[in-house]
Formats: C-alpha cells, structure tokens, sequence
C-alpha cells in the first residue's frame, strides 16, 4: 500500500516592530537528539552452485531463530546441502533448502513478537507444527504476507519465523526459483515443486558486514 504524506509547511509570523536599544531574544536551546541504536545484525555467505547469496540476520529481534540458523553455519552443517524446491505463487514465489543432519527444534518466533515481514528478500525457518523448525530455511522473492503470523485466522495462525533478509544475491534467488522442476518429485503439495537439479550449498560463513 502506498502512504502518501501531506506536505509539512512552516508558516512564520512576523514579530512587532522593537525599539532599536532591545537585543533580540535568545534562540532557544536545542535539545540533543538521541541516536536510535542500529539493529544487532550477522551477516552470512551461502556459496551456491549458482552463485552468492548474502544474508542479514536479526541476532536482536529474532535471537532463537537467528542463534539456531549460526549453530548450523558454524557446525558447516550447510555445507554440501542444497536447495531442492522451488514454489511460485503468481508473481512471488520462495525457494527451500537445508541441511540433513538436524540439530533439535526451536521454540517459534512469530512474526507477531518479531515484527518482521514476509517481503522481498526475507529468509524464514520451515516448520511442521510451531516449535518443529530445525534446519530447513526458505527465501521469499516478492511479498508474502499470507505466511506472517496472523491472530485473527483460524487454526495454526502462528506463520512461519522470518530472522533476515537477502543484502547481495536475490538474482542468484530468482535463477534458483526458475530453474527446472522435476515432474515426478515430491509428494502432496510439494510435488510439481521439486528441482529437478538441486542446486548445492557448497559453504556457509559468517561474513563480516560491509
């Protein structure tokens, strides 16, 4: 939705006529204005088959889900992983992967408690039921609202725990996204999203930001 935000007009008065031996008032103080601390953000590198991908993630406003993705970077237990489905949704889509070897679930991080969104570019965990994620990550391209968290919804409204976002490589995303499906692969709703050729996450690495 586009905002639009009416135009901020100063209008000045003009002051009285003083007498030439008044000194003109004092311009007030101005009152310091306090820097908003950034955002405690890590930065990782997916080393693709199709190229680079660089992630921001939210160590400060997703810290379970944040800390749970680092444990597997730093075990390297993405390397040699893959992304293996890729899901179109009209004109927005994600692509899936993760690591084989799974570290215990994680308590859900709803968006609700996160305020992050499903936009373009956002990196969120994949899960069964809330509290199931373990090592399977998907990357949206466009938005995705329908997979925030939503209260008001009947059944499971918990949607899944966006922690980051894309910086460097949403090309190498949309290559990934429109690379060839198999027309076999998959079961039930996944099959028809199924990478013929899953593209291999070579490394994952911490990077230092830019």
């Amino acid at each position: 939705m586009v905002k639009r935000f009416a135009p901020l007009i100063l209008f000045l008065g003009f002051a009285a006529p003083v007498a030439a031996q008044e000194a003109p008032p004092a311009a007030p103080a101005q009152s310091a204005v306090t820097p908003i601390p950034k955002a405690v953000t890590v930065r990782v590198s997916l080393e693709t088959g199709a190229g680079a991908i660089v992630l921001e993630l939210e160590k400060e406003r997703a810290p379970i889900t944040t800390a749970n993705f680092l444990r597997y970077v730093d075990q390297k237990k993405f390397d040699g992983a893959t992304f293996y489905r890729a899901m179109k949704a009209g004109s927005a889509g994600l692509i899936q992967g993760g690591a084989k070897n799974a570290l215990p679930p994680i308590a859900h991080e709803p968006t609700t408690v996160t305020r992050l969104q499903h936009v373009e570019g956002t990196i969120s965990m994949a899960r069964y039921a809330p509290g199931t994620a373990t090592g399977d990550f998907f990357i949206t391209v466009g938005g995705m609202p329908s997979l925030d968290a939503n209260p008001a919804a009947p059944g499971d409204n918990q949607g899944f725990a966006a922690f980051g976002r894309v910086v460097e490589g949403m090309d190498v995303v949309r290559k990934i996204l429109e690379a060839p499906i198999s027309p076999t692969a998959g079961e039930g709703v996944m099959k028809g999203q199924m990478l013929a050729d899953p593209v291999k996450i070579v490394a994952a690495r911490r990077v230092a930001p830019k």
